[in-house]
């Protein structure tokens, strides 16, 4: 039997190629940890694949949640505090750090082109989850709302879990941050700056006010500050800061909403004028909306 030589030939040249892109990739990795010492590559070890649909186009999902000693444990939770956990309004106050790689294109058993989702947790707490079938449905239901929430995503809660896969797909290194980078850095011009201001009156609005939200509007009474100019708004996902120099107000709240910071807006209308009886002052007004889909924040 003779063998054709070209076949080998070609063979040869696509491993060689697939080697070099390997060697650039690991290269391409290891020079961004070194320009960003504040995160490191990880390669996670496969955990268990999820799969859904998403809506409302009915396209397969495929969700590889994996584990990793790197990636910060959450807090200890008990089974029970599990239970009254999800059992209360604002869940938020749980959050289970997680790193949530790109989309990738794979194939199924079926032949069929799907999309893959990487999302990598602890994995002690994988391990955890792994035990208690609560755990379980608790961890893809976080993974399924982070991708939402990042990838402006609606995925199906019917889902599957494989029995027979743990990853669909390739397992794809990650850069993780090894230093927590805060959404929202306070401004801080003094050492004692916020600590003399004030913490103004405030309300939060949403509409519509029932069902789900599109928009949420904080109003913040300000008396006394004559103009935008000495005003620093900060806007986070789930956060707001607002400070009114030099050292009169100052206002640091977390809200139970994801919103898209660069779709929000904000007016300074010192023309509104409250009466305050108890200081028969005028009271500036100022205004943020987020003209945005609000999801409800329910991210752990």
């Amino acid at each position: 039997m003779t063998t054709d030589s070209s076949l080998l030939n070609s063979e040869l040249e696509l491993q060689q190629q697939e080697e070099l892109y390997q060697q650039l990739l690991l290269q391409t990795m290891g020079k961004m940890q070194t320009e960003n010492p504040d995160s490191k590559v990880i390669r996670p070890l496969p955990g268990m694949c999820v799969k859904t649909i998403s809506e409302p186009g009915k396209q397969k999902i495929f969700v590889n949640i994996c584990q990793s000693h790197s990636v910060p444990q959450p807090p200890e939770l008990t089974r029970e505090e599990l239970v009254e956990l999800l059992q209360s309004e604002d869940p938020s106050g749980y959050r289970v750090p997680m790193s949530l790689g790109e989309p990738h294109t794979e194939i199924d058993n079926s032949s069929q082109g799907c999309t893959a989702y990487d999302v990598v947790i602890n994995q002690d707490f994988f391990q955890k989850c792994q035990k208690d079938p609560l755990f379980q449905q608790f961890v893809i239901l976080v993974s399924l709302e982070g991708l939402e929430n990042k990838y402006n995503l609606e995925l199906s809660r019917d889902w599957k879990v494989l029995k027979n896969r743990k990853f669909l797909g390739s397992i794809n290194e990650q850069n993780i941050r090894t230093k927590s980078k805060p959404v929202i850095q306070e401004l801080q011009p003094q050492e004692s700056s916020t600590a003399t201001a004030k913490r103004p009156e405030f309300t939060l609005l949403v509409e519509p006010p029932t069902g789900d939200p599109e928009y949420l509007i904080a109003e913040i009474k300000l008396p006394g500050v004559p103009s935008s100019r000495s005003l620093v708004l900060d806007v986070g996902e789930d956060r707001l800061v607002l400070t009114a120099r030099p050292s009169l107000f100052h206002l640091d709240i977390f809200h139970p909403f994801f919103i898209d910071q660069e779709k929000s807006v904000a007016q300074y209308n010192n023309s509104t004028q409250v009466s305050n009886t108890n200081t028969n002052k005028n009271t500036h007004s100022f205004y943020f909306a987020n003209h945005s889909k609000c999801n409800t924040n329910s991210k752990k």
